[in-house]
């Protein structure tokens, strides 16, 4: 396998897509860093040059879950999101502390409705960000860097339905890949997600750490078979006008199967399926992640 085909989906930190704010008490429910974004190559970062990738999301939730895991009973309740992501990537020849600069921006189309009644179409929250790139041998990749999520999404606190969550939002990373045709392959990334006030509301969602893991086989063929997923713990308490005495402190974990395929000529996809589990204050669902890439 090529450098290229190994690193052309690094750094993939993005606040891809807003969920919905069901009044103050899911306010810190969403996030602006959608858990389960990364697959394999997570670490991975091209090499000099620049690359266009392309992300797409579907996620469905029938379920919003309180403090203790249990379901909020709203009647009718259904969270439909779906996302197609634009990535540009400028992978510089430039050396920081022994590693290539790596900048970076992520454009989401975003559609999102709630109970088949509100639907909002329109450009999502963007994300821009500058990393370093190293690559310790062709099976060991890493990046660190830091994204900032902007507020560009339309947002309006009356409306029950947003693309945007109105505030900003800083995420230190650190990925890791590791990579072969044939063996093991595994993936981790590690995004602290800090966020600001919602001047609108006068609310601050908690503070998050995200893990995004993978890991598989390859199989000698161009194809890596395994499972994905992610993990997310709150770690600060939501505060301002309306939050809950009890933090509402979100945490979830995903998991499901997650492959990837790349021929001859280093176009590859990876694919996986993931279904949260252990979810508290937030919305609880399905989410189907496709990612591709095609060297220029």
């Amino acid at each position: 396998m090529k450098i290229l085909s190994k690193v052309t989906c690094g750094l993939a930190v993005f606040g891809m897509f807003a969920v919905t704010n069901i009044a103050h008490a899911t306010e810190g429910g969403g996030s602006t860093y959608p858990g389960g974004t990364e697959n394999y190559l997570a670490g991975a970062v091209p090499p000099p040059g620049f690359y266009v990738l392309e992300y797409g999301q579907m996620y469905t939730a029938d379920a919003v879950k309180d403090n203790s895991g249990n379901t909020i009973p709203i009647p009718g309740f259904k969270l439909n999101v779906a996302v197609a992501a634009t990535r540009l990537v400028w992978s510089t020849p430039n050396q920081v502390l022994g590693g290539n600069l790596v900048l970076h921006t992520i454009l989401p189309l975003v559609n999102v409705s709630v109970g088949g009644s509100q639907t909002k179409v329109g450009l999502g929250d963007i994300t821009i960000g500058a990393g370093i790139a190293k690559h310790y041998s062709p099976e060991l990749h890493t990046a660190m860097a830091i994204d900032a999520v902007l507020p560009t999404g339309a947002y309006d606190k009356n409306e029950a339905v947003n693309i945007g969550r109105n505030y900003y939002s800083i995420q230190p990373l650190y990925a890791l890949s590791y990579v072969q045709n044939s063996g093991f392959n595994g993936d981790f990334k590690l995004t602290f997600n800090l966020n600001s006030q919602n001047t609108a509301t006068n609310y601050t969602s908690g503070n998050e750490v995200f893990v995004d893991y993978a890991a598989g086989y390859g199989l000698g063929n161009g194809w890596v078979v395994g499972v994905g997923g992610y993990m997310r713990q709150q770690f600060t308490d939501d505060s301002g006008t309306g939050a809950p005495t009890n933090g509402n402190r979100a945490k979830a974990f995903a998991f499901g199967p997650s492959i990837k395929y790349e021929n001859a000529n280093h176009w590859f996809i990876t694919a996986k399926l993931t279904q949260e589990t252990g979810v508290q204050n937030a919305t609880q669902g399905t989410a189907l992640w496709v990612k591709a890439a095609v060297p220029f």
